[in-house]
C-alpha cells in the first residue's frame, strides 16, 4: 500500500511512531563539524519531518545507532558485576539501502562468528526495523552499484522525501496502523541504477596472487601518505573493531564500568602483541590489511559479498584524500599485471 503525505502528515505520523518506536534518521547539526563553522549529518533521533537529512548522505553512518562508540557492558564492585541494562523500546532507523546492506554485513560479523554471540548487539539488532530512504545517486564519492549495495529488500517502510512531502510504501503491516485515513497513492521505491564512480574489485582468488600482492610496492606509498589518525574507519559502514577499558568511579579502581570503545586497526600500536611487536608497524601495512579485508578476507570468510559497500565516506573523511576507490582500483590494475607476469591472465 502506498500513500503520499504532506510535511504536516508526515510529522503527525512521525509522532505516532515516536509513541512506541524510537525514530534514527540523517539529522544535521549545526557547526559540530570537523572544522569552524561545518555542520555534521549524524543519525540521531528525529521528530518532524524537517529534522531529516534526505538531500546529502550522512558523515557517518547507522552502526553508530546499534554499536556505539562507547558502549557500558558492564558494573563491577569488589565483589560482583551486573550487565549493562538492555534497551526496551523497539528502534526503526530511516536509511539508505547501503546503510541497510552494511547492517546485513555487521550482524553476520557480530552474530556466530566463530560460533560467538555478540550479545551488546544482538539485543539492540533485534529492536530494529528499517525504513528505506530513496537515495538520488549519492555523491562522488558513492560506488555502491559496484559494490552490488544499491538496492535492498529488507525494509517494512520505503520512503521518497521531496519538499512538497514524502511518498511511503508500506511492506509490513504492523505499520498500516499509522497511515489509516491518509491520502493513498501508487508508489514503488526506485534503486540507483549508476553511479559516476565505478569500482572494479580485484579478483584474488589465487594464493600466489595474493601473496604476490601483499608483497607489491604499491602499498609503501601510504607510509607517507597516511598519517593512521582511524578517520575513515569511525566513518566506515562496516568496521567493527573495539577495545575494552575499565573507568574506575572515585578513588577505588575496584568500582567502575567496563567500556567497549571503538577502535581502528589503522592507528599504530592496535595490533600490539607481548614483548611490543606490532605485526603491522607501517601505515602501508596497515591500509594493506584493510583493504584487503575490506576486498577479500570478510568474502572469503562469509561467502557472499564483500565487506565494503561503496558508501564513500572513509574517502569523505580522509584528511589526506586517500581515495578507497582509487586504491582498489589500483589494487585490481595490480592484480591484473601479478597474473600477466605469472601467465595466469
Amino acid at each position: 500500500m502506498g500513500y503520499s503525505l504532506t510535511p504536516a502528515q508526515a510529522d503527525g505520523v512521525l509522532g505516532a511512531l515516536r509513541r512506541r518506536y524510537c525514530v534514527y534518521a540523517p539529522r544535521r547539526f549545526p557547526n559540530q563539524g570537523r572544522y569552524s563553522g561545518v555542520d555534521v549529518v549524524r543519525y540521531a533521533p528525529v521528530e518532524r519531518f524537517a529534522d531529516i537529512v534526505w538531500r546529502q548522505k550522512s558523515d557517518y553512518p547507522v552502526k553508530e545507532v546499534i554499536s556505539p562508540i562507547q558502549q557500558a557492558l558492564f558494573y563491577f564492585t569488589e565483589d560482583e558485576y551486573r550487565a549493562s541494562k538492555a534497551p526496551v523500546r523497539p528502534i526503526l532507523i530511516l536509511a539508505r539501502p547501503c546503510d541497510i546492506a552494511a547492517q546485513e554485513i555487521q550482524a553476520k560479523i557480530y552474530a556466530g562468528n566463530g560460533g560467538f554471540d555478540d550479545v551488546y548487539y544482538q539485543r539492540v539488532r533485534e529492536l530494529v526495523k528499517f525504513a528505506v530512504m530513496e537515495c538520488g545517486g549519492g555523491d562522488d564519492t558513492c560506488f555502491c552499484v559496484s559494490m552490488g549495495s544499491n538496492r535492498t529488500d529488507n525494509y517494512s517502510l520505503a520512503l521518497r522525501c521531496s519538499d512538497s512531502g514524502m511518498l511511503v510504501q508500506v511492506a509490513d503491516g504492523e505499520f498500516e496502523p499509522y497511515f489509516q485515513g491518509l491520502p493513498q497513492a501508487e508508489y514503488t521505491p526506485r534503486f540507483v541504477e549508476e553511479n559516476e564512480l565505478k569500482v572494479t574489485p580485484p579478483d584474488l582468488d589465487d594464493r600466489e596472487v595474493r601473496l604476490a600482492l601483499k608483497r607489491h610496492p604499491m602499498w609503501k606509498e601510504f607510509d607517507s601518505r597516511c598519517i593512521s589518525c582511524g578517520a575513515c574507519t569511525a566513518a566506515c559502514s562496516t568496521c567493527t573493531c573495539f577495545t575494552t577499558r575499565d573507568v574506575a568511579y572515585g578513588d577505588n579502581p575496584e568500582v567502575g564500568e567496563r567500556r567497549r570503545v571503538t577502535a581502528s586497526c589503522q592507528i599504530a600500536g592496535f595490533d600490539q602483541m607481548a614483548g611490543q611487536r606490532e605485526l603491522r608497524a607501517t601505515a602501508g601495512d596497515r591500509m594493506r590489511y584493510k583493504v584487503l579485508h575490506k576486498f577479500h578476507d570478510y568474502k572469503a570468510r562469509f561467502g557472499d559479498h564483500h565487506m565494503c559497500v561503496g558508501c564513500g565516506r572513509c574517502t569523505h573523511r580522509c584528511p589526506e584524500l586517500i581515495s578507497i576507490s582509487a586504491t582498489v582500483n589500483k589494487v585490481h590494475a595490480a592484480v591484473e599485471d601479478i597474473k600477466a607476469g605469472m601467465g595466469k591472465a
